[in-house]
C-alpha cells in the first residue's frame, strides 16, 4: 500500500512522518502522473488558492479524477479543496465532498488554537482527540451522504463520504495517530476501523 502526500506546499512532511510511524510506504507527490502510482492521497493544509494555481487546469483535472475513485484525506486547505461548495470567498473545488466549506471561519492566523473534541467510536479508544486549528475553515450544509466522525463543540470537524475524509483541523500536528490510522484503514479495507 503506497500513500501519496501532495507536496506542493503546507506541512506535508509532518503527514509523511505520521504515516511512516504507522508503517505506511509514503511518496511525496509533486507531478500529476505520480497519482497513477499510489493507493491513497493526503492533501495537506496550506493555501487552497495556491494549490489551484500550481496545479493548473491539467493537474486539477487529474486530481479530480483521482479523488472520485481512490481514498483521499484533506486537512484544512485540503478539506477546502475536496468540497463541492466553497465560500468566503467562493472558489473552485474538486466536488468530492457534499459540504459547503467556509474559509477562515475561526478567524485569522492570530486566532489559531488547540482544542479537544469528541469522535465516533470507530476512531478508537483513547479519549478526546487533540485538534490543532490554524486559520481553519468550517463545514456547513452537510449532505446526507456525509458522516460526521468528530466534533469540536457543536461543529463537525472530521467527516467522511465514501472514500473521502476531511478535517478542518491538523491531525499531523498532534501526538494522536488515530485520524491517520483511520485513513490507512480506509485505504486498505474501504472502511475506517478502530485505531489500535
Amino acid at each position: 500500500m503506497k500513500i501519496g502526500v501532495l507536496a506542493i506546499q503546507g506541512d506535508f512532511a509532518a503527514h509523511r512522518r505520521r504515516l511512516e510511524e504507522l508503517g505506511a510506504e509514503v511518496v511525496e507527490v509533486r507531478k500529476p502522473e505520480q497519482l497513477d502510482e499510489i493507493d491513497g492521497l493526503i492533501i495537506p493544509g496550506g493555501e487552497s488558492t495556491t494549490f489551484l494555481k500550481v496545479l493548473g487546469k491539467a493537474g486539477f483535472r487529474k486530481l479530480q479524477d483521482f479523488v472520485q475513485s481512490r481514498p483521499t484525506f484533506g486537512t484544512c486547505a485540503g478539506a477546502i479543496m475536496l468540497a463541492s461548495r466553497i465560500e468566503n470567498p467562493s472558489q473552485q473545488g474538486l466536488g468530492a465532498l457534499d459540504v459547503t466549506v467556509r474559509r477562515n471561519a475561526y478567524g485569522r492566523q492570530i486566532n489559531s488554537f488547540i482544542a479537544s473534541g469528541s469522535a465516533v467510536a470507530e476512531m478508537g479508544a483513547g479519549g478526546p482527540l487533540e485538534m490543532v486549528f490554524i486559520r481553519a475553515p468550517k463545514f456547513e450544509n452537510i449532505g446526507r451522504e456525509v458522516e460526521i466522525l468528530a466534533r469540536q463543540g457543536e461543529d463537525p470537524v472530521l467527516v467522511r463520504q465514501g472514500k473521502v475524509m476531511a478535517s478542518t483541523f491538523h491531525p499531523e500536528l498532534s501526538d494522536d495517530p488515530r485520524v491517520h490510522a483511520a485513513f490507512l484503514s480506509l485505504v486498505s479495507n474501504g472502511h475506517p476501523e478502530k485505531a489500535k
